[in-house]
């Protein structure tokens, strides 16, 4: 199997570095030279050029793989044109990514055989993940974006929810929280936590690690 990978964000890097660790033919193809050096190394062949353009996709010899793999998904433009030239090439297997249920539609409608919404997928587990009752845990979000998850700290059992302490002391933000069993989301009320609640907060990633120092 000869794969195309085509948009080299994170998510696209990832899926051709994965592929050729597999054995797998894999060629990559951005139009940001600085992420074809990036990859260049793990695959067969690293092009830049304009993937809406069929021409070009035609002359770098897209038209000989066997599964197409789009991973544009900011740019719904160069998206769409993408799967469009990709069909027109007569590409057997186009797999696309999409950022919203319309993007999503919208590839199908054009051809693409699976469309895959890599954002939501990782909301999904990471939901998972927060919600399985561990002491203290934090997720990276981001570069310098983390949330955390715990048991109530003695320090902040009997505060309220809304209170300004999250801010004041680790400059946090609490967005859920576990009372005997239930999840709470919103806080129209002025709930006081307690011993055993499991609270979910929200921070920079200097502040989850100073809080972590605390708990």
């Amino acid at each position: 199997m000869t794969y195309v990978v085509i948009g080299l964000g994170k998510f696209g890097h990832h899926v051709a570095k994965g592929l050729a660790q597999q054995g797998e033919v894999v060629i990559a193809i951005d139009n940001d030279e600085e992420k074809i050096k990036d990859i260049s190394e793990f695959v067969q062949d690293a092009i830049v050029l304009d993937s809406s353009d069929p021409k070009a996709l035609g002359e770098a010899g897209i038209a000989d793989t066997d599964v197409a793999i789009v991973s544009i998904g900011e740019n719904l433009e160069a998206s769409i044109l993408t799967v469009m030239a990709l069909k027109e090439l007569k590409i057997p297997t186009v797999i696309a990514k999409a950022i919203t249920q319309v993007h999503g539609q919208i590839l199908s409608k054009l051809g693409a055989a699976k469309v895959i919404y890599p954002e939501m997928e990782s909301a999904k587990k990471l939901v998972k993940k927060i919600v399985k009752n561990v002491h203290y845990e934090t997720i990276d979000l981001s570069i310098t974006m983390k949330l955390a998850k715990m048991t109530v700290p003695s320090f902040w059992v009997g505060t309220s929810i809304l209170s300004p302490l999250f801010k004041e002391e680790f400059d946090v933000k609490p967005i859920a929280y576990k009372h005997q069993g239930e999840w709470y989301t919103s806080f129209e009320n002025n709930d006081i936590l307690e011993a055993g609640d499991i609270l979910v907060v929200l921070g920079n990633s200097n502040n989850i690690e100073a809080l972590s120092k605390k708990i």
